[in-house]
């Protein structure tokens, strides 16, 4: 997994390097490092480093140095650097004085000569003949949009953009944007990565994240989130082996649909059969739907009658009546691993007894999205996700899979997987049908809860992105909007993709 600090335990880290390393001496490591990937990018789309133009926007502290730095490193290697200052009489002095030894320049964001936004003529000049520019505006510390004259900066924008530590505007432990912002092409990070590369907006606005190590990792403690590597999915993804049989590799029962929306029951247990389960049982008044579409399912009308399952997949479509009531109950009495969605979560909402049905020793998965999450909760996430969701989770002892753009998945125990997708493919009616049934899959199959929420989350994504693009291998192909079915049937693709990264 990859962890994720928070600003807090980063700068703790940092205090315990700089007593035995000089800080400036971890500030130059850092600083190089933004160099190289800035050179890098200059490469990838120049063809060269020397002659090209790079322009650094520069805050005041620390962040601004590592900007500062780079351009001194840049300069050596025969890149025209401007060093844009945001605050001049702030910039970070050694940096400053390190990047005009080098022949930089250094010119004020504001000028006497400045145009009616009141930008000065060079750094207007300097940020518009650049061929990439270093973000250095703000580090950690910083909250809320962009002031006025950084905006206007940033807006002028047309080429690469490199952040340094985090892009300037997102706040750092929310990944909230609530204004002018940085939206970078790449971020160069230190030590591990922070809240606002992996949450909400701010993974976007990051881009692609480079950690680079400067000598914190002895002195991290344990993250405050994690994110899954695909080739680790990959590898723990539950497929038969030799001595396996249909018994051993899980069986599933699906209480899901009803007469008006057999469509849930047919994509929740189409989804546990794609996620290689040893056998899925239905249970519901979709039996005869279900039997047409998966014939290898076995269908029967009433959970009572299911038989025997090592986890239940409970909720879409089975309504918010009496019958759905007593499905639930049922399913929760039967001392399994249960994922609960959908109507099975305004269920708990509107009838806390519910709760008392549940076997205490069986693990629960509860999968809202942000309005049944409001439902369960009584207030709605709101812009710390993270913090709502771990609060839930310690509620109701459940793992609570929080569904978005950026899912977070909080076990009881307070650890949060996050998984962001980078798309909105999956924003379709039925999509969270799948996503249930291939949870209810892995559960059978032994994988801890809070895992396989974390893997089928990803598998879901990674699926919904395979439809949306078809067969195209080209990059730039933009991909089409998608139906759940079309999610669903690229599920096994997915998990093929994933196995082959865990094998390279």
């Amino acid at each position: 997994m990859h962890g994720v600090w928070t600003p807090d335990q980063i700068r703790a880290a940092e205090q315990q390097l700089f007593a035995r390393t000089p800080e400036p001496v971890v500030m130059r490591r850092a600083a190089y490092a933004v160099a190289v990937h800035t050179a890098r990018v200059l490469t990838e789309i120049t063809g060269g480093v020397s002659g090209r133009r790079v322009a650094l926007l520069v805050g005041a502290g620390n962040n601004g140095g590592d900007a500062l730095w780079a351009g001194a490193f840049l300069r050596r290697r025969g890149v025209g650097v401007t060093a844009v200052l945001l605050a001049p009489e702030k910039a970070h002095a050694a940096g400053l004085a390190a990047l005009r030894r080098a022949g930089g320049r250094a010119v004020p964001a504001e000028g006497s000569s400045a145009d009616t936004s009141g930008i000065g003529a060079e750094a207007a000049d300097a940020v518009e003949r650049a061929d990439v520019v270093v973000d250095g505006i703000v580090g950690l510390s910083a909250r809320g949009p962009l002031r006025p004259t950084a905006a206007e900066l940033v807006r002028r924008v047309v080429v690469p953009v490199v952040a340094v530590d985090l892009p300037s505007g997102v706040d750092p432990m929310t990944g909230a944007v609530d204004g002018p912002a940085v939206s970078a092409d790449l971020t160069v990070t230190f030590g591990g990565r922070k809240p606002c590369h992996v949450l909400g907006a701010g993974a976007v606005h990051s881009g692609e994240v480079e950690v680079v190590d400067i000598g914190l990792d002895d002195h991290l403690p344990e993250p405050e989130l994690h994110v899954l590597r695909p080739a680790e999915i990959g590898a723990a993804w539950p497929v038969p082996g030799p001595d396996d049989d249909k018994y051993s590799q899980g069986v599933v029962g699906v209480a899901a649909g009803s007469a008006t929306y057999p469509g849930a029951a047919v994509l929740a247990s189409g989804a546990a059969v794609q996620a290689t389960a040893g056998m899925v049982r239905y249970a519901g008044p979709a039996a005869d739907v279900v039997r047409s579409r998966w014939p290898e399912v076995v269908a029967t009308g009433a959970v009572g009658d299911a038989g025997r399952v090592q986890a239940w997949a409970v909720g879409p479509g089975i309504g918010l009546g009496a019958s759905g009531r007593d499905v639930l109950q049922h399913v929760l009495e039967s001392g399994r691993p249960v994922c609960a969605d959908a109507d099975s979560i305004t269920l708990f909402a509107n009838d806390p007894t519910l709760w008392d049905a549940r076997d205490p020793d069986a693990p629960l998965v509860l999968t809202p999205h942000a309005g049944e999450f409001a439902r369960l909760a009584g207030q709605e996430p709101g812009p710390d996700r993270v913090g709502a969701a771990r609060e839930v989770a310690a509620r109701f002892d459940a793992v609570v899979l929080l569904k978005g753009n950026t899912t977070i998945i909080a076990a009881p125990d307070g650890r949060v997987l996050v998984n962001d997708s980078q798309h909105a493919w999956p924003a379709t009616a039925g999509s969270g049908d799948v996503l249930t049934g291939l949870i209810g899959a892995l559960l059978a199959s032994g994988v801890e809860p809070w895992l396989a929420c974390g893997y089928a989350a990803h598998v879901h994504s990674l699926a919904a992105d395979l439809a949306a693009h078809g067969a195209s291998d080209d990059p730039a192909d933009p991909g089409a909007p998608i139906g759940a079915s079309a999610l669903l049937a690229a599920v096994p693709l997915a998990i093929r993709k994933l196995r082959r990264a865990a094998l390279t």
